[in-house]
């Protein structure tokens, strides 16, 4: 019964990915078994399929479920202010650091998932800082010379070519297959027209509870138009329009 009820919440984290097509199901069956390890996950896919709704369904399926899911997004973050945020600072590491100095992501997703988004927009300097945490699952703050050791799962996403990248030496190879250990693409939406017409209807119903709306469908013509559009921004951009 315990193992039924766990397998079920596993799902469920699962169910919040809405499709019907073969494509997305496949994913999410891959996803599912690669929850059950401790592996790096490299989460592949355009700008809005996704992939931190992936990495979120991926956290929370695993035993690692009852520990923090903290998310860093690489290419909001300035470059000077990155490194702080990843390893953390000690006290007087610069100017304005806090007294005590302060945790980075790493430490505060100890036992957990650190999901980094935009891995493509790390930057050159911190890549081989990032590696060496990798490899030895311990990390030092900035301005200090202890080493922490971190039990940390990491998932990573982008919709960049890392190949290509680290072709040009901007990304670095050891780094990238670092990372890329289970790589997961997550097909475009024009390439899963089968999902376009559940994804309508649940932003429908999301959107009608959330702006106290009563709309109840969506006219056969206009459907159909919104069905053979290419929707360059794949779901985020299928649910603006919808919010619209």
């Amino acid at each position: 019964l315990a193992y039924n009820l766990v397998n079920t919440e596993r799902e469920m984290e699962f169910d919040l990915i809405k499709g019907k097509s073969k494509a997305i199901e496949n994913v999410k069956k891959v996803a599912l078994r690669v929850a059950q390890g401790s592996s790096t996950v490299l989460i592949r896919g355009e700008t809005g399929t996704g992939k931190e709704l992936f990495a979120g369904a991926i956290h929370y399926a695993s035993p690692r479920r009852d520990k923090p899911f903290i998310i860093v997004n690489c290419a909001a973050i300035p470059d000077t202010l990155l490194e702080s945020e990843l390893f953390g600072y000690e006290e007087g590491a610069f100017t304005g650091a806090k007294k005590g100095g302060r945790a980075g992501k790493f430490e505060v997703a100890n036992g957990g998932t650190l999901f980094l988004d935009e891995i493509g927009d790390l930057p050159l300097h911190l890549q081989p800082k990032l590696l060496h945490a990798l490899q030895r699952q311990e990390i030092e703050r900035v301005g200090g010379n202890t080493p922490i050791s971190v039990d940390v799962r990491i998932v990573a996403a982008t919709n960049r070519d890392l190949e290509e990248m680290c072709t040009s030496g901007e990304f670095r190879e050891d780094l990238y297959y670092r990372l890329s250990v289970i790589p997961l693409f997550i097909p475009p939406l024009r390439e899963r027209k089968d999902d376009i017409e559940v994804l309508l209807y649940h932003f429908l119903q999301k959107y009608d509870q959330l702006l106290n709306r009563d709309i109840i469908g969506i006219e056969k013509g206009v459907e159909q138009i919104l069905i053979n559009y290419d929707w360059p921004g794949n779901v985020r951009e299928l649910e603006n329009v919808i919010e619209y």
